[in-house]
């Protein structure tokens, strides 16, 4: 019973944790266009969002990688 004392303000935190989050998501404009997010993946012209991606699709100035290398 005495367990209570304790769960009880961590659920709440938990609970205000998440909120902040979540209202966070929404002031930072998160779920402002979904649709446009969900199309964006299959445009080979868009712009790339971080260097990981980047090193996926070479730009023009770059020469293409080669497949073998010679040993």
């Amino acid at each position: 019973m005495e367990i209570l004392y304790l769960l009880i303000p961590l659920s709440a935190v938990l609970v205000l944790g998440i909120l902040g989050i979540f209202g966070w998501a929404l002031y930072r404009g998160q779920f402002e266009d979904l649709e446009l997010e969900g199309e964006r993946i299959l445009d080979a012209t868009a712009e790339m969002v971080d260097a990981d991606q980047a090193m996926l699709h070479p730009h023009a100035e770059q020469s293409p990688p080669t497949s073998q290398r010679s040993l």
